[in-house]
């Protein structure tokens, strides 16, 4: 990667939906990952719980979050293909019941091996949500507004987190830890929804592109794949390694209750939706690489106020500002990899590009875990949180990009 941005191509094809088609299509995107969010995030407040009842230690039930994560790009894969081989509703729609299923069932599980089973299929389905959902809704707005809707739909992510943590403070206190995995099912009834409002891509229509075709595209554009990967990689460093283990720190290291720790979780998440919109917004006026590497870098300046101060009010201040900057730099992803992936395979491209990152990054947690063991939980954070903020940053302005690309070519 040469650090240079490619030529941008800011000459935008006939509308393809209506405004009200665009609308659902962005909204049902939304929710779908929303609502993959939240049957991920359930697991990341419970680990405690769930350690207990399983006799098992925090980093056996930590590595149930490797799991999912290592299998993700199965499901980005498998989507993926069939998302640009067949089209996008068909496939979000077997998605988002796939993960719903292998969601309710880790509420089920006798033994933690079951529980470790089920978790790794439920990353099957969450892998294949994100390429597909992304690649319709960076399809279906106009070029000039990309970046903003991009944090939108990327905040969908801080939604599901949110949602999770609301589901903590008032179930987990009266049912248990598993009765939020049960919750998990309410994603299945979002298939209806995109069955009755939204429609088919039109610049998958303009393509349709054959399997030859398809991995023609990857073949020729590798280089970039591979580059994409590494940035993801990076990018799910910082993502993971700022909040999966960070209720952990808050309940184990700080000794907060469990209602206290999900109110700080939904106030810092409300930052993260900010966050996201807000560097989404910036990204279409002064460029995704730079939007990216801004949020990283005052990402970094916060590490301090989110790991030391001894007032809660600091506390959660600074945990607001980390994930307003992390899913600030988050919320360019969608149109970043919609514009940089070949239009042939663009849901398995950048699908695929994410989920590769999340394999790479998938043991944050567990890493996190293991450092604690040794030092502490908040030494844990801060380093990796430290180290991953700054090569993030670094990675993602060598890349390249192409700012408000038609995505209807072909």
């Amino acid at each position: 990667m040469n650090g240079q941005p490619a030529p941008a191509v800011r000459v935008e094809a006939a509308p393809i939906m209506t405004p009200a088609e665009a609308g659902h299509t962005v909204f049902a995107s939304f929710l779908g990952w929303a609502l993959d969010a939240f049957d991920f995030f359930v697991l990341v407040f419970v680990v405690p719980a769930i350690a207990r009842d399983f006799n098992r230690s925090v980093a056996d039930i930590a590595f149930t979050i490797f799991a999912t994560l290592a299998m993700r790009p199965v499901g980005a894969l498998l989507f993926g293909l069939l998302a640009d081989r067949y089209g996008r509703r068909g496939p979000l729609m077997a998605d988002v019941i796939l993960y719903s299923v292998f969601e309710v069932a880790s509420g089920l599980a006798p033994t933690y091996t079951w529980f470790l089973i089920l978790r790794a299929l439920y990353g099957i389905g969450m892998g294949g949500e994100w390429g597909v959902g992304a690649s319709l809704a960076m399809e279906a707005v106009p070029a000039r507004w990309r970046g903003f809707f991009s944090g939108l739909l990327q905040e969908g992510y801080a939604v599901g987190y949110l949602l999770a943590a609301g589901a903590y403070f008032f179930v987990f206190p009266h049912f248990g830890w598993r009765a939020m995995f049960f919750l998990g099912g309410a994603p299945a009834l979002l298939t209806l929804y995109i069955r009755a409002k939204v429609p088919e891509s039109g610049a998958w229509e303009r393509t349709r592109p054959d399997r030859a075709a398809i991995f023609e595209a990857i073949r020729e554009n590798w280089r970039l794949f591979a580059y994409l990967a590494v940035m993801m990689t990076v990018m799910n460093f910082v993502s993971h390694g700022t909040q999966d283990m960070y209720p952990t720190y808050l309940e184990k290291q700080r000794g907060l209750t469990p209602q206290t720790v999900a109110m700080i979780a939904i106030i810092y998440n409300v930052g993260a939706l900010t966050g996201g919109m807000v560097f989404g917004y910036f990204s279409d006026r002064i460029g995704r690489r730079y939007a990216m590497a801004a949020a990283l870098l005052l990402g970094l300046a916060v590490v301090p106020a989110w790991i030391l101060p001894r007032s809660l009010v600091l506390l959660t201040a600074g945990a607001f500002m980390m994930q307003f900057m992390v899913q600030g730099a988050w919320g360019v992803i969608p149109a970043h990899l919609a514009e940089l992936s070949p239009p042939e395979a663009r849901g398995l491209f950048s699908g695929l590009a994410y989920q590769t990152g999340v394999l790479c990054a998938s043991y944050a947690a567990f890493l996190q875990a293991l450092i604690a063991q040794r030092a502490s939980y908040g030494v844990a954070l801060a380093t990796v949180a430290t180290t991953v903020l700054l090569v993030g940053a670094v990675v993602v302005l060598i890349g390249r990009e192409r700012m408000g690309a038609s995505l209807h070519a072909g």
